[in-house]
């Protein structure tokens, strides 16, 4: 057995491993540390395959960011985990269904899974000849598609501009800060001094 296959059934294991603790854990906080494990069990496995780009954006992306968040969030949050579990028990026998009705279709696909006879020729035509798989893809993104991927760009502003526009709402009852009101303010205005004589009050 090689290092790569021993690495492989390590990586496999692990992430099987924490997404069954992710479902089984008790407490939030161990499902989402199960969950980067997952993470980065998953970017190993990606980098064993040759694909570095997707696993640094694995962990980048999904673990330094979304997990963390998710982190944050449950620990800030005052959840009422007795409640949820409840709600979970109610609603176990729809889930383990649904699970079963997805495992059935998992196995018919893999089971009628073949590949296609050029598979692995058109895999090995993306990159060429001396180039990293991870600058073939930035030359593809930045060369070839650098419209598309700038108008994408483009898109997720517009629609986070957006959401911010059609969540910001300024109600009366609402202490809001004005900046400029507080950059441009008169000092002499804003504060009045007194001239407090021993033993007299304001």
């Amino acid at each position: 057995m090689t290092v790569a296959v021993l690495a492989f059934y390590l990586f496999a294991i692990s992430v099987v491993a924490a997404g069954l603790m992710v479902v089984v854990s008790r407490n939030p906080v161990h499902s989402v540390l199960w969950l980067i494990l997952a993470f980065l069990s998953s970017a190993g496995l990606f980098v064993l395959l040759g694909a570095e780009f997707v696993a640094m954006l694995l962990i980048i992306v999904y673990v330094g960011a979304v997990a963390v968040l998710f982190l944050f969030v449950v620990m800030m949050l005052d959840v009422d985990f007795a409640e949820l579990k409840g709600e979970m028990a109610r609603y176990m026998p729809l889930g383990l269904l649904i699970g079963v009705i997805i495992l059935m279709q998992l196995g018919i696909v893999f089971g009628a899974w073949q590949s296609a006879d050029g598979a692995d020729a058109m895999r090995g035509a993306v990159t060429p000849d001396g180039v990293a798989n991870t600058a073939a893809l930035g030359l593809l993104i930045y060369d070839k598609y650098i419209l598309l991927f700038q108008l994408a760009g483009l898109i997720l502003l517009v629609a986070m501009i957006g959401a911010i526009v059609l969540t910001l709402r300024h109600r009366k009852d609402v202490k809001r800060q004005n900046v400029m009101q507080q950059m441009w303010r008169d000092p002499a205005k804003a504060m009045e001094l007194k001239d407090v004589k021993p033993g007299q009050g304001l």
